[in-house]
């Protein structure tokens, strides 16, 4: 079985360092090989070289949290613009996986 990614907005990064997540976000800043994400906080992303990210564009991002927080993208997803996503719900959604995590996630063994 594939390795499960779990929905998280930037509060729940400390809780998943050293895994594998899913971020959706909003494009703030682009640096080069990095870019600032806001999903309900800012997070820094490490891009890969097939990223193509525009800025106020809504985001989806599997990657890494790092040590310090950041997350090394592995794949992204471009929504198009911002005002296209309802991210009230998208963190609603976050929020319940989390809440009755047994629903949503298999059992650690």
């Amino acid at each position: 079985m594939s390795e499960s990614t779990p929905r998280i907005t930037a509060q729940y990064l400390e809780q998943f360092s050293h895994q594998t997540v899913r971020l959706l976000g909003k494009v703030r800043q682009l640096r080069g090989e990095q870019a600032t994400i806001d999903a309900g906080g800012n997070v820094s992303i490490h891009l890969n070289r097939d990223s193509h990210l525009q800025l106020n564009h809504a985001v989806e991002i599997i990657g890494k949290v790092q040590n310090d927080l950041s997350v090394r993208v592995m794949a992204c997803t471009d929504f198009g613009p911002e005002n296209e996503i309802d991210f009230v719900a998208a963190e609603a959604v976050v929020d319940a996986t989390h809440r009755y995590r047994e629903i949503f996630y298999e059992k650690d063994t």
